[in-house]
């Protein structure tokens, strides 16, 4: 089964309605674990943490999915992806043809299998969560696809419509950029990305961390969409290399996308907040990813690595910083959040995953100041 581009179906086709016993049957059937690497160890590592369904596993999975007649998960999917047509493409063992079912809505299958917050969006509205509770793991299936193809000869091509003679440029080649980059090219536009930075992937390189994204899986799916033809121009800076303006006129471009992302943090105003040892998220990530900090000293790139380390706030961004402090050699990491757990907005697994590695959670808590040791650095405990 090939991707076909160019086109869009106009309505989602239901799947097959599920015969009385096979329905019962399925419902029984328990949610499957997700491998994972042990606790103990990962944390000192930056491999990824977990490590994919095996095919039993996925197909187990699959034949959960009750084929509901009114779709509800793809309703909660922000690109409506077709899920119970490739779940049952899953349950039947045809996995690249579930792939080419992925790919007409999803160009970064390996990337939103992984990192999607699904438990809020498609596997929210599954009927399973009304019974037993458990969603069925589209993410998870959709990852085990994704993995599969890229470590196989037969590969998921995506047809693209004849040329149309239009000319988009797409500003930033983070996930938003590189999804409009894919969807255009698909209907035969001449596409051209400008980044600013030495490597493409926006947030996806630069900050979410190796353990949750590797790197590699990354520049996987940026290839699948040189192979559609999208040029990736680096170290481009629009508004400085050359405006919007130039784009839209002498440069030829027929439409501009701009998806630079939100990257500028955002700080508490607390005194203190400048003191050496203190970074804003966006700066420990980056330094950490994109300039690999975190294969010293293979790559010797200047980050403080504190003995304890505390981090503010309650989402992905401060998950992902502590759980890197931690690995980056921190004997205590902390996470200060001014909230109940309940509250807090990072994913469940996230979290659950940060608990099992020894982070230490101080909830109902907000610094008021960063102590200073006397020479402008923040003051060890």
């Amino acid at each position: 089964m090939v991707c076909e581009g160019g086109e869009r179906m106009e309505e989602l086709i239901k799947p097959r309605k599920l015969p009385p016993a096979e329905y019962k049957e399925r419902s029984k059937i328990k949610r499957q674990k997700m491998p994972e690497q042990d606790p103990a160890k990962r944390r000192h590592n930056f491999f990824e943490v977990n490590l994919g369904f095996t095919a039993e596993q996925a197909m187990a999975e699959a034949r959960r999915c009750l084929l509901c007649q009114k779709v509800p998960c793809a309703s909660g999917c922000p690109v409506h992806v077709k899920i119970p047509q490739f779940i049952e493409a899953v349950a039947n063992g045809d996995f690249l043809g579930a792939l080419s079912i992925i790919k007409e809505d999803d160009a970064l299958p390996a990337v939103t299998g992984r990192v999607c917050p699904q438990e809020v969006q498609c596997e929210e509205s599954c009927t399973h969560c009304k019974t037993s509770g458990e969603a069925v793991g589209i993410g998870r299936i959709e990852r085990f696809v994704a993995d599969l193809e890229r470590a196989s000869t037969e590969k998921c091509h995506v047809a693209v419509a004849s040329p149309t003679g239009k000319k988009i440029a797409v500003i930033g080649s983070g996930p938003g950029g590189l999804t409009v980059a894919a969807d255009c090219a698909r209907y035969g536009h001449e596409v051209h990305i400008f980044e600013a930075l030495h490597k493409a992937g926006g947030v996806l390189v630069y900050g979410i961390p190796e353990f949750r994204l590797p790197k590699d899986i990354v520049d996987y799916e940026i290839a699948a969409l040189k192979k559609m033809g999208v040029q990736i121009h680096m170290n481009t800076i629009v508004g400085r290399t050359f405006t919007v303006d130039d784009l839209k006129g002498a440069m030829g471009f027929d439409g501009v996308f701009i998806g630079i992302g939100a990257g500028l943090p955002v700080f508490m105003n607390i005194p203190g907040e400048n003191l050496s040892g203190v970074y804003s998220a966006n700066e420990y990530l980056t330094r950490s990813n994109l300039m690999k900090a975190y294969l010293f000293p293979k790559y010797d790139t200047p980050i403080i690595m504190g003995k304890n380390v505390a981090v503010v706030g309650g989402g992905n961004v401060a998950m992902d910083s502590v759980r890197t402090a931690l690995r980056l050699g921190a004997e205590n990491a902390y996470l200060v959040y001014r909230r109940s757990s309940k509250e807090m907005p990072a994913r469940t697994e996230e979290i659950h995953h940060a608990e099992e590695e020894g982070v230490n959670f101080q909830l109902l808590t907000n610094p008021i100041e960063v102590l200073d040791d006397g020479k402008g650095r923040a003051r060890r405990g």
